[in-house]
């Protein structure tokens, strides 16, 4: 093995990043491929029963995530504290491949979240609106520090006020 920071050792990580990056584009709007169909169809039954108990909070947020989508000068970012590879596991599963291209996925796990929204505006600009949308006292501390506006969500009615007021044109 190479020093950590060595040139070998940050090859091997590019190339395991370029790797983990080919599975997630390849798979991004199919999990199911990547699971097969045994497991595939167990992971579609048991997300049917968590929109189940959850009143449909993921098809909900989907919604609102697909409308932003939609949007030719709109991206959704996502900044979670989950490691890299799992959150992009987790991103798969839950059908957001689609919605989130990987180069838009950031891991605050090391880094924090607020130096995450500063690699975003260094990437995106400054002249962008931001919106921060989550449920924790980090990303809206953060979200404080960067002056973006920040939309929390802690029940299904602050999802659905937010797909109105996306809805509606007032985000």
């Amino acid at each position: 093995g190479g020093v950590r920071g060595g040139v070998d050792w940050m090859r091997k990580l590019a190339f395991r990043y370029r790797k983990v990056k080919d599975i997630y584009n390849n798979y991004r709007n199919s999990v199911g491929g990547l699971l097969g169909p045994g497991k595939r169809d167990q992971w579609l039954q048991l997300r049917s029963e968590i929109e189940n108990v959850t009143d449909n909070w993921l098809t909900l947020a989907i919604k609102c995530l697909t409308l932003i989508n939609s949007r030719p000068s709109n991206v959704n970012v996502l900044v979670t504290t989950t490691q890299l590879v799992p959150a992009l596991a987790k991103v798969l599963l839950f059908g957001l491949g689609g919605i989130f291209p990987i180069e838009n996925i950031y891991s605050a796990t090391k880094i924090g979240k607020e130096s995450c929204f500063e690699r975003i505006i260094a990437r995106f600009g400054r002249k962008c609106t931001y919106v921060v949308v989550g449920d924790g006292q980090d990303e809206e501390a953060a979200a404080k520090t960067m002056n973006f506006p920040f939309w929390r969500i802690s029940s299904h009615s602050d999802l659905a006020a937010l797909y109105n007021a996306l809805d509606m044109g007032f985000l």
